[in-house]
């Protein structure tokens, strides 16, 4: 078997990848299975039918579900055994995250348990914070929250007003500000805060419930998530003792940042698990309603809605556990001396920062298409709090704003793909240079052909050349004005982003059917033909708008008509494909795959 290439962030722009050098969801092990297992038959057997008792919000049944979730090794899958947890890889814990997806609101209390209330701790901790806190928040006893976001600092995080002094005596920091929307808030026990030490020194701090000054607000009334705990933290002369600085003084920046990416890249199987619960609840649902004397699911508007739906989750765990891989085979290069250091791993992680963006975007709005179908699919009872469509409706809302909102991940796609290329850290300068020369990004012959794809890989080498050119117009245009220019950023990252998207579904077919055949790679040909198809027309409408701001009316229409030429392709038959999808989906009644 030949091993995965390691390959630097943002590399599948400047050349070709691979089947080979990426995981797909088909090779998950034993291992990965039974985790997933353990993961899903918690949540069926104790979350999926209490949807209205988790929205009650009782903190007793809250902190029971977080025991069991301990004694089943699901609080803690990135903390070491010797620290009381799984110590699993970044694909078994991924498979965590989705599992917790299909589990209301207490998956955003789960999330925060296991990601942003722990991982700074275990990243930034001394061995003493590790050994103090890290166990006990393994085990459910303790529950864990982060508080970065204030009034005037939200996506701004450095512009924090909370400040932190050190007292007369040299044992304590005194914290005074306010933090809002605190997950998990009015339960949590341990809280990483972050402050300015004399209001310039941006730092972390690690502030027990029971610490004096310390308080929290009424749980604020939300459109989601109902079921989880929101409320302002309240910091007045709270007094944190000087152990319980976080890494160190001046450096919080770091701690925040890093586990930003780590956030951003679980939202991902996380969003996928409630989508592919969401496609099951629409696909039962329309196997049940009869219209004109026929299940809905028989008319073909309701036939593209399931095909669509199930499109876009194997898109979204594609990407997903591609990039999870990625940063598990990034991991393992670290020695065992740099796989305890926050630093090393927050590095080997931030080399992947683009994808983890990109992750977090795509797979958010992905969720958002497939429960806004899936009230669709309901009809009027989808507008009804006591059917299920609902709930998925409001509770995906939230995922296109946690993690640094979808338009800031947008600038973070393209600002550091610049930033990596100047840097020296990714050769896309050259990739430009020689797309504008009209040379191939990639190899001379297609990579591609196992899974009658080769034309879907010339579709997307094309969107590459043509996303280079433009990324060469924008940048000799603008300059250093690039990133202040907010429309032409966002669209050159959703370029981006659908390349990567394209890219990976390509692989992932490619490889399935190399290994099966084509015959039962089917509907995997099925999936790619379809989205790529339909990606295709938008792609150059997007490369078209960047390059009608950026060129003069009497170079704009021969700009505009190459777009075309460069994207020329013989758009598939999707109503079909889209057909033979939605079949698998009806018979199943679920995601197909």
């Amino acid at each position: 078997m030949t091993e995965r290439a390691v390959v630097a962030g943002g590399a599948f722009l400047t050349g070709d990848t691979r089947p080979e050098d990426i995981f797909t969801p088909e090779e998950f092990t034993n291992e990965h299975k039974m985790v997933y297992k353990a993961a899903f038959d918690f949540v069926k057997k104790e979350l999926a039918e209490n949807a209205e008792l988790i929205e009650e919000k009782n903190e007793a049944q809250v902190r029971t579900w977080f025991k069991i979730a301990g004694e089943l090794g699901l609080n803690a899958p990135d903390v070491p055994e010797e620290l009381g947890g799984e110590g699993l890889d970044k694909i078994s814990a991924c498979l965590v995250s989705e599992a917790l997806g299909g589990a209301h609101s207490f998956a955003v209390s789960h999330t925060c348990q296991t990601g942003i209330g722990s991982l700074p701790i275990l990243l930034y901790g001394t061995e003493a914070q590790k050994k103090k806190y890290l166990p006990k928040l393994a085990s459910g006893e303790f529950i864990g929250a982060y508080c970065l976001t204030e009034s005037s600092a939200g996506s701004d995080a450095l512009n924090a007003q909370t400040t932190a002094v050190l007292s007369p005596d040299g044992k304590h920091y005194l914290l005074n500000g306010e933090k809002i929307f605190i997950t998990n808030g009015a339960w949590a026990d341990v809280f990483t805060v972050f402050a300015k030490v004399d209001g310039a020194h941006f730092t972390g701090f690690i502030v027990e419930r029971g610490f004096e000054g310390f308080s929290t607000g009424a749980e604020e009334h939300k459109m989601g998530i109902k079921g989880s705990s929101t409320v302002p933290v309240i910091l007045n002369n709270c007094k944190v003792p000087v152990e319980n600085v976080l890494y160190e003084v001046g450096k919080g920046h770091k701690i925040a940042f890093n586990v930003l990416n780590i956030g951003r890249y679980k939202l991902g199987p996380s969003t996928t698990g409630m989508s592919k619960a969401a496609l099951a609840t629409a696909a039962q649902y329309a196997g049940e309603r009869e219209q004109f004397g026929r299940k809905i699911c028989s008319f073909g508007m309701i036939q593209n809605k399931l095909a669509e739906m199930a499109i876009q989750i194997y898109l979204s765990e594609t990407i997903s556990y591609r990039l999870a891989a990625a940063i598990e085979d990034r991991l393992s290069l670290l020695d065992e001396t740099q796989k305890k250091s926050g630093d090393e791993i927050s590095r080997a992680i931030e080399e992947y920062s683009i994808e983890c963006a990109m992750v977090k975007v795509a797979c958010s709005e992905f969720q958002r298409d497939v429960v806004d179908e899936t009230v669709q699919i309901y009809g009027g009872n989808g507008y009804i709090a006591e059917y299920p469509a609902e709930r998925y409706y409001r509770d995906a809302r939230i995922n296109r704003i946690f993690e640094g909102t979808n338009e800031i991940n947008r600038m973070v796609i393209t600002g550091n793909l610049f930033k990596k290329a100047m840097q020296n850290r990714l050769p896309l300068f050259d990739a430009i240079s020689a797309a504008l020369k009209q040379i191939d990004p990639g190899s001379a012959s297609p990579a591609v052909t196992a899974a009658d794809l080769a034309a879907e890989e010339l579709s997307v080498r094309a969107c590459k050349k043509l996303l280079l050119q433009v990324a060469g117009a924008a940048g000799e245009k603008l300059g250093q004005r690039l990133t202040a220019e907010q429309e032409v950023v966002a669209l050159m990252a959703d370029m981006i982003m659908q390349i990567y998207i394209m890219e990976s579904g390509l692989l992932r077919a490619a490889k399935f059917a190399a290994k099966n055949g084509a015959k039962k790679a089917e509907l995997h040909i099925a999936v790619v033909k379809s989205h790529i198809a339909d990606t295709l027309p938008k792609f150059g409408a997007w490369a078209k708008k960047i390059l009608a701001y950026l060129t003069g009316d009497d170079s704009r229409k021969a700009k505009l008509m190459k777009v075309d030429q460069i994207l020329e392709y013989l758009p598939a038959d999707t109503i079909a494909l889209k057909r033979l999808i939605a079949d698998s989906v009806i018979k199943k009644k679920r995601y197909p795959f």
